[in-house]
This record gives C-alpha cells, sequence and structure tokens, in this order.
C-alpha cells in the first residue's frame, strides 16, 4: 500500500491495522515462549496459546468467577494474610464471567477475548487522546509505539490491564475535552479494575488548583460550571478509589484487609513490614543494590534519586508541554502513586503501563533512525519483558 493511499485511509482503520500487527507480533512472541516452556503449576509443558494466556494473575481472576471474594480470611504461619482473592478487583473477572454465561465459551477464551476487544477499544482511544495534542504523523506514530510497548502482551491475555487502559484513556480524553459529567461513570468503573483511582483524584485536584490559580492571575478563565463539574470528578475519583479497601474490611470483619493482603505479594523481598508511604522504592534500591549487585546501598539511594530527577526533567521538556497540563498532570500524580505504594520489582514493569500518555514525548522526534530504532528498542523489550516475567520457573521471583 503506497504512502497516499495509507493516509486516505478512515483513522480508525490505520489504527486498527497498527493493532492487527502489534497483536500478530505478540501472539508469535507468546507461541514461541510457550514452546520451550516447561510443566508448571498452571500448565503442562508446551502448552497452547488460551491456556498459557490464563496464568499467573489470570488464574486468581478465574477463581474470584467461580467463588467471588472470601468473608474469612486465612493467615500465614506468622499471624498474617496469606495471598487471596481481595488483591484483585472485580470488574474485569465479572464481565468475563458474564460473556461465558451469554456465549457458553469457556474462561480461557472469554478472557482473552475481552481483552483484546479493551485493548482495541484502548488503542482506538489512545490515538484520539493523542491527535488532541498532537500532530496527526506523530500520534499515528505513538500508537505504534503504544501497541508495540514492552509489556503489550498484556493486550492479549487474561489480565485486567486491557480494560483498565481503555477506561484511563477514554477518562483522559474526556477530561481534556473537559467533559468532566461524561468522565463519572468510567470513573467508578475504573476504580473497580484496576488500583490506581487515588492518583486521578490527584492529578484532576491539582488541575483545579492549577486552574484556580491562571484564573486569579487574569490568565484564563474558569467558568462556574467547569468549576463544580471537576470538582465533583474530583470527589467522585477520591471516593471511588479508596471505597475498595472499606468494602474489604466490612466484608472480612479485618481492618486493613486490602492493604495486608497486597503487602503479601512482597514478603519475600521484604519479610512483613507495615506499609509506609514512600518507603518502598528506598527498601528497594538498598535490597537490589545490596544483595543484587554487591553495591553500598548509597549507590541505590543515588540510582533512586537521579531515576526521580529525570522523571521530573521528562515532565518538563518542550514535548511534554505539548500534551497539555491534563496529561502532564497525570503521569506526575501516578508516577508519584506507583512511588509511595510499590516496592520495585519484575511487576513495576507492567504497573507503569498506565504512564502510557508518556509516549506522545518519545514519539516527538521525527527523524527516522529514532522512530525505526525505537520501534526495535520496544519489541526487543517485549521479549526480555516477556522472558524475564511470563516464563515460569521452578521457583520464579520475577511474576509479570
Amino acid at each position: 500500500m503506497s504512502s497516499l493511499s495509507w493516509r486516505r485511509l478512515p483513522w480508525w482503520s490505520r489504527v486498527t491495522v497498527v493493532f492487527i500487527l502489534g497483536r500478530a507480533l505478540d501472539t508469535v512472541l507468546l507461541l514461541w515462549q510457550a514452546s520451550i516452556e516447561g510443566p508448571n503449576a498452571w500448565t503442562g509443558a508446551r502448552p497452547r496459546y488460551l491456556d498459557f494466556a490464563n496464568i499467573w494473575d489470570g488464574r486468581w481472576y478465574e477463581i474470584i468467577a467461580q467463588v467471588g471474594y472470601p468473608s474469612t480470611l486465612q493467615v500465614d504461619t506468622t499471624g498474617h494474610l496469606a495471598q487471596n482473592q481481595w488483591a484483585f478487583l472485580p470488574v474485569y473477572p465479572y464481565v468475563v464471567k458474564g460473556l461465558m454465561l451469554f456465549t457458553g465459551m469457556s474462561w480461557e477464551a472469554s478472557a482473552v477475548l475481552v481483552t483484546v476487544l479493551c485493548a482495541w477499544g484502548a488503542t482506538l482511544v489512545f490515538y484520539k487522546l493523542m491527535r488532541a495534542r498532537l500532530r496527526p504523523s506523530t500520534a499515528m506514530y505513538a500508537t505504534v509505539l503504544f501497541s508495540v510497548a514492552p509489556v503489550a502482551a498484556l493486550f492479549q491475555v487474561a489480565y485486567a490491564e486491557a480494560m483498565f487502559t481503555l477506561l484511563l484513556a477514554g477518562i483522559l480524553y474526556l477530561w481534556v475535552k473537559r467533559r468532566f459529567w461524561w468522565m463519572l461513570p468510567l470513573i467508578v468503573i475504573a476504580a473497580f479494575t484496576r488500583p490506581g483511582e487515588v492518583a486521578l483524584a490527584l492529578a484532576l485536584g491539582l488541575w483545579v488548583v492549577w486552574r484556580l490559580w491562571r484564573a486569579w492571575r487574569g490568565a484564563e478563565e474558569f467558568r462556574m460550571p467547569e468549576l463544580v463539574a471537576s470538582v465533583i470528578a474530583t470527589l467522585v475519583a477520591l471516593v471511588s478509589g479508596l471505597a475498595w479497601p472499606v468494602i474489604a474490611d466490612h466484608v472480612t470483619g479485618y481492618p486493613g484487609a486490602y492493604t495486608e493482603t497486597e503487602l503479601s505479594w512482597r514478603v519475600s523481598y521484604t519479610g512483613w513490614q507495615p506499609l509506609v508511604p514512600f518507603t518502598p522504592w528506598i527498601q528497594g534500591a538498598k535490597w537490589w543494590f545490596t544483595l543484587w549487585l554487591h553495591l553500598p546501598a548509597w549507590v541505590g539511594y543515588l540510582a533512586l534519586a537521579a531515576l526521580v530527577a529525570l522523571g521530573v526533567l521528562f515532565l518538563v521538556v518542550p514535548a511534554a508541554r505539548r500534551l497539555g497540563m491534563e496529561l502532564r498532570l497525570w503521569i506526575a500524580s501516578y508516577g508519584l502513586y506507583v512511588l509511595a505504594v510499590f516496592f520495585p520489582q519484575s511487576s513495576t514493569f507492567r504497573i507503569l503501563l498506565p504512564l502510557f500518555p508518556a509516549l506522545g514525548v518519545v514519539a516527538a522526534p521525527r527523524a527516522r533512525w529514532h522512530r525505526i530504532g525505537m520501534v526495535v528498542v520496544f519489541i526487543a523489550a517485549q521479549v526480555g519483558w516477556l522472558l524475564l516475567a511470563w516464563t515460569i520457573g521452578d521457583y520464579d521471583w520475577s511474576p509479570p
């Protein structure tokens, strides 16, 4: 197809072609990895695609679809909560269950189909989000990077990330377009799909403060209807984001049920420790650099400080400013959220997926060598991530 014919296609068809090519690539990579996979806790050796796409968290979602959430929680030998379903939110598994009941398909097929459809929608909305602030060619190239991102295999396995990405992309697009009332149902659904809604509340709240400050300086008018709608969206995001821990406490009668359940996944790294905001990455800097790299702890702390500084610098470069204040605030707020609550480990790559608006910055340079090179780097990173995180060993310390 010539470049002229390509440009004449409707935008949605061009985005769909990019999406299909990305999924074809990941299908090949997953089938290749399945062909070298040995027997494991979930599958036999060399599993078929649907079985291989439903391992790890996919099995937890299947348990939720089958039996729901426990009202009585089990504790381990130390007296702390064992891993259980409360770490996983309900929208994705129950949507998959609904499709199973409607079509009669298996869990494995239904879960992958829901994920792929959500990923397709997310790719379409992502392009519209980028197009709202960037030139068409840059928006399309950002969409290519989105479809071949290092963790893009999550767009066709039994994980909730594709659904959350679709909802989040829709929320951000509506925010950019100032359609706050339309955001509200998406905000509520997203809060029960994946964690992270409190970061959205922070981003919206900071945006309201920024707009009030600009109005006070006379730089931009902030009309009352828009102020009221944006404040309500902020409050809905805050309440929705805090709801699941409250529900877990109420159903189980165990104070801190959700938080302690989440902490059970990092006990092999840190031991049992209460969650103190912003300490996990400090602990991680020491853990990785002293135990794995055999370097002094101060080297890890220095690396962490450099990482934070680079993140701040990233948000102020001209390409980032072209994204607009809304997307920059989301990137900053979600990054702050990750620093506050997550321990850095192999699953951090997946946790960083909601930072996808940053691809608009990566896509900014127009040099051919850069654009081809970034695609090659992203595909190589996919291979590395799949081998590191999706592969299952006898004792696997690197879950996706």
